[in-house]
């Protein structure tokens, strides 16, 4: 059941990529990274369409992968970089578009960002990736010492500093800004994704708290005695985690039952442990 909602979650992600790639990307020129953005100035030189090349390089790059790695090469790149392709040539078919759907440049600029970044960071959040350029890093990585950040970057740069010759300055400075803008938008999405609260309460009686964090969110707590500095009184404190969802129950739930508990809340975008990341 669980491996297929995590097809289920990358099905939707890819269609989200291959929504926002086809829709925004092409008809614009947007030639920000990635394979998408080399077959997008490929596409302008040759008589072959974006999607057609994007599906090549793709093809070419799982059989790369699987020469140099092997059992290392993860099945839902494969899956996310097969779909991400048949959809594109796909798309050319079904909702052939000769122009950009909108004449503003800076909205579909957005869009173009917006929606594959969202998608790249749902994938990465589940341990896949989007194939492409993401198998070069797998390679790299294993081969070399050099910094895959740095080099896949450059890799981008260039390809977007050829958009300006294939294209124009235009085409090229958005490409340049849709470049640098990508990468902050992944990781806030990330963050956002994996966004949880971070309880630290004070209070007398830590009985019927620890029973709603335990009962009613199907959470646990750690429980400590501690001594207040000023006046020595003995107090409890209890330390939860959870989702900002059940995070609004419990302040609630506390301010109800125990006004005078003292809460400090934090957000924490990585936790790694029982019930959250890297346990199932």
């Amino acid at each position: 059941m669980r491996v297929f909602e995590e097809y289920a979650v990358l099905t939707v992600a890819t269609l989200i990529l291959v929504t926002g790639v086809y829709a925004f990307k092409f008809p614009n020129n947007f030639s920000f990274g990635g394979v998408t953005g080399l077959a997008i100035v490929l596409s302008a030189v040759i008589p072959v369409s974006a999607g057609t090349i994007t599906f090549v390089i793709n093809m070419l790059l799982l059989v790369v992968g699987f020469m140099f790695l092997g059992r290392g090469f993860g099945v839902k790149t494969v899956y996310v970089s097969v779909l991400t392709s048949a959809g594109l040539s796909l798309a050319e078919i079904l909702f052939p578009m000769r122009q950009p759907l909108t004449s503003q440049p800076v909205l579909e600029l957005m869009y173009a960002i917006v929606l594959p970044a969202f998608s790249s960071a749902i994938l990465f959040n589940i341990g896949a990736s989007g194939g492409g350029t993401d198998i070069i890093a797998m390679i790299l990585k294993k081969y070399s010492k050099l910094d895959i950040g740095v080099s896949l970057f450059l890799v981008d740069l260039g390809i977007v500093i050829a958009s300006c010759f294939v294209f124009d300055t235009t085409t090229g400075l958005f490409s340049m800004a849709g470049l640098l803008a990508k990468s902050l938008v992944v990781d806030n999405v990330i963050e956002s994704i994996n966004l949880c609260k971070y309880f630290t309460i004070i209070c007398n009686e830590p009985e019927p708290i620890c029973e709603f964090i335990t009962k009613k969110l199907n959470r646990s707590a750690t429980v400590y005695t501690a001594e207040g500095a000023y006046g020595h009184n003995k107090k409890t404190i209890v330390i939860t985690i959870m989702k900002r969802n059940q995070a609004v129950e419990l302040r609630n739930f506390i301010r109800l039952n125990q006004p005078t508990a003292f809460i400090a809340i934090t957000n924490s975008s990585e936790i790694i442990g029982k019930g959250f990341r890297g346990f199932h």
